[in-house]
């Protein structure tokens, strides 16, 4: 028994969290998202770092090991390393902002409403939204979870680029339970949007074929934010921080983060 829950819980090569923390006084927490592992945000990661900004990139609770261990996770324990990360980062430094690919970008907002300090959002095709037949499945997962078992969730448009497609660790399944669960970290995310102060720049793939560019244009319309503003790019599919074009992405994303965490620590000097 033992030695079957090490193999569930261990980590698969590749998919460990990113630690590029570092001096300085600007913290950055990137979250990845549903069923992927940190290695999607490893590239962002390190243009950040080269701009000596300290970045985490934690992976999250039941990914990057096994599908037993993913299908055993759930949103209250996502939410839940999310935030205790981002408690960390605040120990450490000064100025947090904190970025967020897809349902880490959900997970972003319900931080951001909760810690009214972070100093800006990106958020990279936050999952803010499920498709009708999506829902319908979460909610009718007690049905038809167990007796149809994970099904595939892989999609050759989620990037476009093949290299960078054989490279992402992420299950390619997904079970009833687990998009049950999804679904919920979406409703709280959603309902927290209009709560979240912190300068907000949401990066959406008119090619998106899991989140609909009609969900990024709700997303900035609720946000409490008065601060805030969508790039829009174009040849890439949903996990965007892997994707072709995502060096443009970086340099906007690069650009959101240091403008702001200016004005917040000059804001903090002042007091």
């Amino acid at each position: 028994m033992a030695d079957r829950h090490a193999i569930d819980s261990a980590i698969i090569k590749g998919a460990e969290a990113i630690d590029l923390r570092e001096g300085g006084s600007h913290g950055v927490l990137l979250l990845h998202g549903f069923g992927d592992t940190p290695q999607t945000l490893s590239l962002f990661a390190r243009h950040l770092s080269k701009a000596r900004l300290s970045v985490f990139v934690p992976l999250l609770p039941g990914h990057g090991r096994s599908m037993k261990a993913f299908t055993s996770s759930g949103a209250d324990e996502w939410i839940r390393a999310a935030e205790d990360a981002f408690l960390d980062m605040r120990r450490r430094y000064r100025v947090v902002s904190v970025s967020g690919l897809s349902m880490g970008g959900a997970l972003a907002v319900i931080i951001a409403a909760r810690y009214r300090e972070i100093a800006s959002l990106v958020l990279f095709a936050p999952y803010l939204g499920m498709a009708r037949w999506m829902r319908a499945l979460a909610m009718t997962h007690w049905a038809w979870g167990r007796v149809v078992g994970p099904v595939s969730a892989s999609s050759p448009r989620s990037i476009h680029d093949p290299i960078e497609r054989e490279k992402n660790l992420s299950y390619g399944q997904v079970t009833g339970r687990a998009i049950h669960e999804l679904a919920r970290v979406v409703r709280r995310a959603r309902r927290a949007l209009p709560s979240v102060v912190a300068p907000t720049l949401i990066i959406q793939s008119r090619e998106d074929p899991r989140v609909s560019p009609a969900v990024a244009d709700y997303a900035l319309k609720r946000i409490g934010s008065t601060q805030k503003q969508i790039v829009w790019t174009s040849g890439a599919g949903h996990i965007i921080t892997v994707d072709y074009g995502r060096e443009r992405l970086f340099v906007e994303a690069e650009r959101w983060l240091l403008s702001h965490a200016v004005r917040n620590a000059t804001a903090a000097h002042s007091e």
